[in-house]
């Protein structure tokens, strides 16, 4: 059985190791604390939170400058597990998730590429990718 690696930033990584470390040290742990050390463990066997190269390619970790149908101005936003970004208070730019329509419908596009997706209300939204960076932290 393979698992599916998840991206977070390098800090949010060290303060799970950190609540894993501290949770996993007290002696008699409560069943919600033993379900929360099950928890952390599963996420960090599956964590990923290496800097992604820079190629272009859409996908978690990386900073998406995009056109959506219909705006004026790009949307600039990171692909990543919004739980878990958000571990890192450095984090100042918003956060899609690849499960959601918008990160499915452009997860393994190119900048260039211009994807299309169905909104919830069933809108069809195309998505022009006019950048794709590696998140380093920031902004």
């Amino acid at each position: 059985m393979t698992t599916e690696s998840v991206w977070m930033p390098p800090s949010s990584l060290a303060l799970l190791i950190e609540e894993l470390a501290v949770l996993a040290s007290q002696p008699s742990p409560d069943a919600a604390t033993k379900e929360r050390i099950r928890e952390l463990r599963k996420t960090l066997s599956q964590a990923e939170a290496s800097i992604k190269p820079d190629d272009g390619l859409v996908e978690p970790g990386m900073r998406i400058t995009a056109m959506l149908s219909g705006d004026t101005r790009a949307t600039v936003f990171l692909l990543g597990e919004r739980e878990l970004v958000s571990l890192d208070p450095e984090v100042e730019v918003e956060v899609y998730s690849p499960s959601s329509p918008i990160g499915q419908a452009i997860l393994g596009s190119y900048v260039g590429d211009t994807v299309a997706y169905t909104t919830p209300t069933n809108a069809r939204i195309e998505i022009e990718i006019l950048a794709a960076v590696p998140y380093t932290g920031g902004r």
